[in-house]
């Protein structure tokens, strides 16, 4: 038996948080409160994934000024390098 992916209606994957709060809504206008455990720790878990997703492209953000700042950087220290070899080169034709 294989089971496909491509809808993953029933595994809970499709759902906004919108609409479990819906759901849960409903428990509270029925008066039937059974199922509302099970929205609440369905709901906490897809605010925990989407707080993760927040974290990483933050994350993510940082990282990319960071790299931006550290190739200005190394730009820097390479004309740096080559202006020292230049007077160095120029220094050591000096004492011949």
């Amino acid at each position: 038996m294989s089971v496909e992916f491509e809808n993953f209606h029933g595994f809970g994957l499709d759902r906004y948080v919108c609409d479990v709060l819906e759901e849960m809504r409903k428990c509270h206008e029925t008066h039937n409160y059974a199922p509302l455990l099970g929205l609440i720790e369905e709901t906490q878990s897809m605010v925990n994934r989407m707080e993760a997703a927040l974290s990483a492209k933050d994350s993510i953000q940082r990282w990319e000024e960071e790299k931006q700042e550290k190739k200005k950087y190394y730009k820097e220290l390479k004309a740096k390098v080559k202006e020292l070899e230049k007077k160095k080169k120029k220094l050591e034709e000096e004492m011949k």
